[in-house]
């Protein structure tokens, strides 16, 4: 077993390897960038190496720097979680030159799984069943065109160097096909440096299901069962799941043997995930099953299969690496229970799943299991924490296990309904409606279900006259101490020795709320809220619903929706009137990629304008009202959340 590794990562899987570490006694080198100096994972390493400034592509993209940084600290090898330089073969060249161990596959296994269409060529050859497509190496428009006609419409453009649903377009019309290509090799080209792609049949009713796969050096290979991952939105994973629901002896057999098969056609070495697209229009069926790509890395979702097998991926990575044989044989690995993974981002899902910015002033996560149940909260942030616009705005990953699928996601939806987060827009209430959905718990799903119920999923109810009653309660400054983010504990027993009145506005959205704020002798206190609520409450501060209160800001928690409001501040005098209507802000920080408008062009509402790159994917803003444009964003500008991109003519506006 090596004494030393370096973790070329960061955030939630950067902490998972160190715990592992830890465990077994191996001492952790942790990289960083400037925005991640005082990163969780950097305090729970051993030692830290800083790498350069935020920007990924000056720090984490650094295989110089990295490897540098563990010849420095003495480390023998290199885990390189995902993301990042994990599937990237020249770096593995690079550790290996300077006499480290990569923990993970061979340069030679990823350059073959590298490249989508090489790839299916190698199953195909291998005798894995593959998608109809082209897969071919030719790129003229014309030619691609000619091939989806071909392939039948609708098909599926995808970036032959990628995944993560970036360089990935829908196409159900022939004359969509030349806009849809050119989106997704902008995307791709940005995402992967290589704008390259593949053209496939759209299958009508896919689920995605993947086997977990482990090789040694030694040329065993074994599966540990399957996910499913079904559950997306833009082609990007949210819930996962293992067993795959509903699936059947037939499949599972044909489909592991197909993922071992591929595994041993590239001498695989490490924890490796085979992609299959399944036809689910007629059930679960073994001839029905295609290879998609292969991810030579460890997973996102891999906690779902450690939870249901019992097998600590990251420990067999380690062990494997360090040239043992795999711990177990394909007899000895068993299935037990169902396991759910949902992942906790800060995004903004009722505007299309934007990613969100901000701080994390209060972060609270479930301490333990109901009864039978297990649970695994895996994060890399702590209360107090910023999500930058430099990396992706994973929180957390909230992992529930139970004796059947019905027990394990009853115990996600009390995870989710026990988180608490304020400081930016998160996607917990959605991630909560998904898990009740009634298709998704009857185990009916497929990669559309998100897309279809879009709409109900990301919906939230308005805040009820109690809860804005209790945030009015919250926001009351009685001077009295307290921890910054309980606002009952200022307030407890405050009502028995002070005399309390007090007149408190509030903000929701576009709502100007007033309340009146009054103690009573009993030690409760009554909130009256002012039309159009004309409502009066009265409160016990031993069970009023979770609550935080962060700078100018009151959230309060009604399972698992946070109903945030802005304090207004008494003292602040400047006024925005009217900007809302006269100019179109960015939602989100990015690169203004592509401009289609000009200052002194009249527009209709939702005319694109611009293209704002985000997270490497793209965003088509689009104007929200006709008017004639008096200014607007140069392309290749950096912007931040709230930059104006576009200022109509005041009298232009239709």
């Amino acid at each position: 077993m090596f004494g030393k590794i370096l973790i070329a990562n960061r955030g939630e899987i950067a902490c998972r390897v160190i715990r592992t570490a830890r465990r077994l006694g191996v001492r952790t080198v942790a990289v960083y960038s400037d925005a991640d100096a005082r990163a969780l994972h950097v305090e729970m390493a051993d030692e830290a190496v800083h790498i350069g400034p935020s920007l990924v592509g000056e720090s984490y993209l650094r295989g110089d720097r990295i490897v540098a940084a563990a010849l420095a600290t003495g480390a023998e090898a290199i885990h390189p979680g995902y993301g990042f330089l994990s599937e990237n073969p020249d770096f593995v060249d690079q550790a290996t030159a300077a006499g480290l161990v990569f923990i993970g596959p061979s340069a030679a296994s990823i350059r073959a799984m590298g490249l989508k269409d090489a790839a299916k060529r190698l199953m195909e050859k291998a005798g894995v069943p593959v998608v109809p497509g082209y897969h071919g190496e030719a790129q003229e428009i014309v030619l691609l065109a000619s091939k989806a006609r071909e392939i039948g419409y609708p098909v599926l453009i995808k970036a032959r160097a990628g995944g993560g649903g970036k360089g990935m377009r829908r196409v159900d019309h022939p004359d969509d096909f030349t806009e849809a290509l050119s989106s997704a090799r902008r995307e791709a080209k940005a995402a992967f440096g290589d704008d390259r792609v593949l053209v496939e049949k759209y299958v009508d009713k896919p689920r995605h299901i993947e086997v977990q796969v482990f090789g040694d050096n030694f040329g065993n290979a074994v599966h540990l069962f399957e996910r499913d991952c079904s559950a997306q939105r833009r082609h990007q994973k949210v819930i996962e799941e293992a067993p795959a629901p509903g699936m059947t002896p037939a499949l599972r057999k044909a489909m592991t043997e197909a993922a071992v098969k591929a595994a041993k056609a590239i001498n695989y070495s490490g924890a490796g995930t085979i992609e299959f697209i399944v036809d689910a229009s007629q059930g679960l069926k073994a001839d029905r099953f295609w290879f998609m790509e292969m991810n030579t890395r460890l997973q996102v979702e891999h906690p779902v299969t450690e939870m249901v097998t019992g097998v600590d991926l990251v420990e067999w990575q380690l062990r494997v690496a360090s040239g043992e044989t795999l711990p177990k044989t394909q007899n000895e690995i068993a299935l037990s229970g169902h396991a759910f993974e949902a992942r906790l981002y800060a995004e903004d899902a009722a505007r299309g799943f934007l990613p969100a910015t901000g701080t994390l002033h209060h972060l609270k996560f479930p301490d333990a299991a109901p009864e039978g149940a297990a649970i695994r909260i895996e994060t890399g942030v702590r209360a107090g924490d910023a999500i930058s616009p430099f990396y992706d705005p994973m929180i957390a990953k909230l992992v529930a296990h139970g004796k059947d699928r019905a027990s394990a996601l009853g115990t996600l939806r009390e995870m989710l309904a026990r988180t608490e987060v304020a400081g930016s827009t998160v996607n917990t209430a959605f991630l909560a409606a998904l898990a009740a959905d009634a298709d998704f718990a009857a185990g009916d799903l497929d990669t559309g279900l998100i897309g279809r119920h879009q709409a109900a999923l990301t919906a939230i109810p308005p805040p009820s006259d109690e809860t804005i009653a209790a945030a009015a309660l919250a926001a009351t400054d009685t001077g009295a101490p307290g921890p910054a983010a309980d606002p009952w504990s200022t307030l407890s027993s405050y009502a028995h020795f002070h005399p309390l009145s007090r007149r408190t506005r509030l903000r929701y959205g576009e709502e100007n709320i007033l309340a009146r704020v009054s103690a009573r002798s009993d030690g409760r206190f009554q909130v009256a809220l002012e039309a159009p609520h004309d409502a009066v409450n009265t409160h016990d501060l031993r069970t009023m619903p979770p609550a935080a209160r962060w700078p100018g800001h009151v959230t309060v928690f009604e399972g698992a929706v946070g109903y945030t409001f802005t304090v207004p501040d008494p003292l602040a005098n400047a006024d925005e009137a009217g900007a809302a209507s006269s100019s179109l802000r960015a939602p989100m920080p990015g690169l203004v990629k592509l401009v289609r408008a000009a200052a002194g062009d009249a527009v209709i509402k939702g005319q694109p304008l611009l293209i704002l790159e985000a997270m490497k994917m793209e965003h088509m803003i689009a104007a929200p009202h006709d008017g004639v444009i008096a200014e607007i964003a140069a392309e290749g500008a950096q912007v931040s959340d709230g930059t104006v991109l576009v200022r109509f003519a005041e009298n232009g506006q239709g």
